[in-house]
C-alpha cells in the first residue's frame, strides 16, 4: 500500500516536472511552484495537497494518468520508480498495472543532463551523517 508520504513524494515529483494535477473533472489544474523551500515541502505545495484532500473536489489526477490520488491512497496500489525514467509511478498490488508512466508524454525525459526532481532534504540532518562517518572511519584507522 502506498503511504500518504509515497503519494506526495510522487506528486511533488511530477510537479517538478511541470506536470499538473487535474481536478474538478478537468476545470481547473494545480501546479504549485516552488515545490520545495529548503528541508520542507513548500507552503505552496502544502496548499495544493489540502486541495486535493478537500472532500468536495472530486477526483484528482496526475496529468496523463488514470488513477485518481484517493485510488493511490487504498490498499490497491503502490508507488515505485518506472523501469523507464526512475521517477515515482503507481503500480497496482493485484491486476494489471498502468499502461504507461507519466513520463510517456514528455519528450525530453528522462534528461540526465538537468538536475532530477528530489525531496525535501534537512542539510543538518545529512552533515550531521556524514560526521560520524568521518569520525568513526577516524576512530577505526
Amino acid at each position: 500500500m502506498a503511504s500518504t508520504q509515497d503519494v506526495r513524494r510522487y506528486l511533488a515529483y511530477w510537479f517538478q516536472l511541470g506536470k499538473h494535477v487535474v481536478i474538478r473533472d478537468g476545470q481547473e489544474r494545480l501546479l504549485p511552484q516552488p515545490v520545495i523551500e529548503g528541508d520542507r515541502y513548500s507552503q505552496a505545495f502544502e496548499e495544493c495537497w489540502q486541495r486535493i484532500n478537500a472532500p468536495n473536489v472530486g477526483d484528482c489526477y496526475l496529468e496523463a494518468t488514470e488513477e485518481s490520488v484517493a485510488d493511490l491512497l487504498t490498499p490497491e496500489w503502490d508507488v515505485s520508480p518506472c523501469a523507464r525514467c526512475a521517477m515515482p509511478v503507481p503500480v497496482r498490488n493485484v491486476g494489471m498495472p498502468p499502461a504507461c508512466c507519466p513520463c510517456n508524454d514528455l519528450l525530453s525525459w528522462p534528461n540526465l543532463d538537468v538536475p532530477q526532481p528530489r525531496s525535501p532534504v534537512n542539510s543538518q540532518v545529512k552533515l550531521k551523517d556524514i560526521q560520524q562517518r568521518l569520525m568513526s572511519m577516524r576512530d577505526r584507522g
